[in-house]
């Protein structure tokens, strides 16, 4: 035993095992960088080592689409930059992974289609700008449900031609949500500190709820969209999803620009700042927290009961808020995607290379689809993309009907009532219960609470989800959402809660989940 002593010693003093890089947060991992006791080199080496043993072989997440071939040479140069004293800040040599539907050079930006398979025009997005030029490495790119799950109502989550089916890290029969979901895996498997995402609606906080992680759906206007393949630029936001607040708070200060490509962010640099470090849990006290009911199983809702307990022993007040109606709020938010899909994403393939997509049109990728059958629509079809296609231009007053009709019931009616009616500061609710099980027959079949995304997605509002625990081993998670900007109070009120509640869950890598008579109503 006294042999092992040294070599145990300098194990301890050396670079982090890898169980201790498998654990590291953005925050952790940048003190070890800047401490000397690792390098950028070393942990994407371990990165990379784990993937391998994970994503294609053992449990086989199927969480990645592709590794950065120069994420080794890249991190020695960033490791290089450190020891001649330039540091760019907490993301120096810290690997990110981006979702497959946001643009990075040398790469394929693929949206999980085969009809992107090669659709690398050499552009950074501005969110893979801004994560290198903070010192950020790009890992790799991370599956998503196809399309950002925008093909068909029967579609199943988690899945695309490109990648496959991203599995639950928690079990691994169990769905991944949203379409986020390659990210939400990545980043519960310990593939990276953290990852980028995009929401429309659910897609950041499902994925991230369901995974045990931190995710957050930023303000609609704070981070550009330029170079994302994109649903609808109403209701689209890339965001981060890590493994504590203040990663996230990182990741946001990080990602706020203007971008001309992108009219909505005209005014971002007036809420750019350091989120991380103006981050202060104290001010939960006194603040006035909205309480929004809903689901039916009995251990969730005790999971959130508990949840309210912790944040009314910080000092909030909470004060029980009704739903206002919202009749109609989806079904018009639905028409104004189906708008915005074609004319968006027919802007978006018009800005790649010909060589090397061409299918140049929404109209092109469903003949695609249709000469491809065998592979792209195996599970499920392309009903929306025929709908979308079948929508007339943005001129269309239908088209600002819907718009008008679904902003109003979600901000100004919805979200912004509930908050000046109760006089609350932000609201709280369930994220979305535990995952339900992968059906390849009938797609997703959630049933349960998980209303939450939709109001704060429409409006463009942020919305930040925070573990709050397991149910039968299936994370869950608690929602924080508020007024336009106010990711800093949301982000202020989740630091408090994760620090209080202390949840930390870890994926164990089960086949299957544990049920019972609660999680009945998750069963397809």
């Amino acid at each position: 035993m006294k042999r092992l002593l040294p070599v145990l010693a300098l194990l301890m003093t050396g670079a982090p095992a890898q169980a201790q890089m498998e654990d590291a947060t953005i925050t952790s991992l940048s003190a070890d960088l800047a401490s000397g006791r690792t390098s950028s080199e070393k942990a994407v080496r371990a990165y990379v080592k784990r993937i391998a043993a994970m994503d294609r072989k053992g449990p086989r997440l199927n969480a990645i689409i592709a590794l950065n071939p120069h994420a080794i040479a890249q991190a020695r140069a960033l490791d290089a930059e450190r020891r001649a004293g330039r540091v760019r800040g907490p993301l120096h040599g810290v690997p990110i992974l981006l979702k497959d539907n946001i643009e990075a050079a040398g790469m394929p930006t693929t949206a999980g289609s085969l009809a992107l398979a090669r659709n690398d025009p050499g552009r950074d997005s501005p969110v893979a700008a801004a994560l290198k030029a903070k010192g950020a490495i790009i890992l790799g790119k991370t599956n998503l449900s196809e399309w950002a799950n925008f093909r068909s109502e029967r579609s199943m989550s988690g899945w695309s031609a490109v990648g496959g089916l991203t599995r639950n890290p928690y079990a691994l029969d169990r769905t991944t949500c949203g379409s986020s979901s390659g990210s939400g895996a990545a980043v519960a498997a310990r593939f990276a500190p953290a990852a980028i995402g995009s929401e429309t609606n659910g897609s950041i906080i499902c994925p991230a709820s369901m995974m045990g992680l931190v995710g957050l759906k930023p303000s609609i206007g704070l981070i550009p969209r330029t170079h994302i393949v994109p649903i609808s630029h109403s209701q689209d936001t890339a965001g981060p999803m890590a493994r504590s607040v203040r990663d996230v708070a990182i990741l946001l200060s990080a990602l706020i620009a203007s971008d001309p490509g992108d009219p909505a962010t005209v005014n971002a640099m007036a809420h750019a700042g350091d989120y991380a470090a103006a981050l202060n849990p104290a001010k939960i006290r006194g603040m006035r927290i909205g309480v929004l009911r809903g689901g039916a199983q009995p251990e969730l809702l005790a999971r959130y009961e508990h949840a309210l307990a912790v944040l009314k022993g910080l000092g909030a007040q909470l004060v029980e808020v009704k739903k206002p109606p919202m009749e109609g709020m989806s079904a018009a938010s639905y028409d104004v995607l189906q708008y915005e899909f074609k004319a968006d994403l027919n802007a978006y393939l018009a800005s790649t290379r010909a060589d090397q997509v061409p299918t140049r049109t929404l109209d092109a990728l469903i003949a695609f689809d249709a000469a491809h059958a065998a592979t792209e629509m195996p599970l499920f079809g392309q009903d929306i993309f025929t709908l979308s296609q079948a929508k007339a231009g943005l001129d269309d007053p239908a088209y600002r009907a819907a718009r008008d009709t679904s902003l109003r019931l979600a901000g100004k009616d919805g979200i912004d009532a509930m908050l000046t009616d109760n006089r609350v500061d932000l609201l709280v609710t369930i994220s979305y219960g535990p995952a339900w099980l992968s059906d390849t027959v009938w797609g997703d079949q959630y049933e349960g609470p998980g209303g939450s995304t939709g109001p704060a997605a429409i409006a463009g509002y942020p919305h930040l989800t925070v573990p709050m625990g397991l149910v039968r081993g299936l994370p869950v998670g608690l929602s924080f959402i508020g007024a336009a900007y106010a990711e800093q109070r949301l982000l202020d009120a989740g630091l408090a809660y994760e620090q209080a509640a202390g949840i930390s869950p870890r994926p164990d890598f089960r086949p299957t989940a544990d049920t019972g008579p609660e999680l009945e109503g998750m069963r397809p």
